[in-house]
């Protein structure tokens, strides 16, 4: 499947939902850690861990390894979303000490939450221990925010959410911005300009 479309995705979420997201986020401690505040040492090569403790625990990483490389899958031209080190990324995210992050912790926690729990429902196992094709038919549930139920809008929410953190921590990679020829924030050894045919197209030369 191309990297680049949208996948039908996840989360059939029953009535209890609401309750399934808030139980999950009472059961694991929220992130101590102080804030760097307002002036980072940008002149820091920071790695995963090193600004705050990551939170997440190992079977959420495997979680969220599972679910990123169904939204990035790999292909002839790149690594998957996991192989990028999209769930450091991920990690970090909820792990930060900011209320907004904080909120996004919740749906986070709360989808895998949900996740685990729906495919012990229908499949006896957790949702990274189901085959491809089980774990599809989960993900297949939900397409997109535009055409859920209003039941299902905060199932759907959370897909938006961590589709957007995959997409975000996998495109904004050294090997997110190979894949996309991203040829910015590259020093030059000189500058000769715009080219010629491009002046002459645009009316400038």
């Amino acid at each position: 499947m191309d990297r680049r479309t949208t996948l039908k995705w996840v989360l059939a979420a029953s009535a209890a939902w609401p309750l399934l997201r808030h139980r999950d986020v009472r059961a694991y401690a929220a992130p101590t850690a102080r804030s760097y505040g307002t002036d980072p040492n940008l002149t820091v090569n920071y790695h995963a861990g090193g600004v705050w403790p990551l939170t997440m625990t190992a079977a959420q990483r495997r979680l969220a390894a599972t679910l990123s490389d169904i939204i990035i899958p790999a292909d002839e031209d790149s690594v998957s979303a996991s192989a990028a080190g999209v769930v450091d990324f991920i990690d970090e995210w909820v792990s930060a000490p900011y209320p907004d992050f904080e909120r996004d912790r919740g749906m986070v926690l709360g989808g895998f939450y949900w996740l685990d729990s729906e495919a012990q429902r229908r499949f006896g196992q957790n949702f990274t221990e189901v085959n491809p094709a089980g774990q599809m038919s989960l993900c297949d549930d939900i397409c997109d925010l535009a055409r859920v139920d209003t039941g299902l809008r905060e199932a759907a929410q959370f897909f938006a959410l961590y589709r957007d953190l995959t997409a975000g921590g996998f495109y904004s990679s050294p090997i997110g911005r190979a894949d996309l020829k991203f040829i910015g924030n590259v020093p030059l050894k000189s500058f000769d300009g715009p080219p010629p045919e491009l002046l002459k197209k645009l009316g400038l030369a």
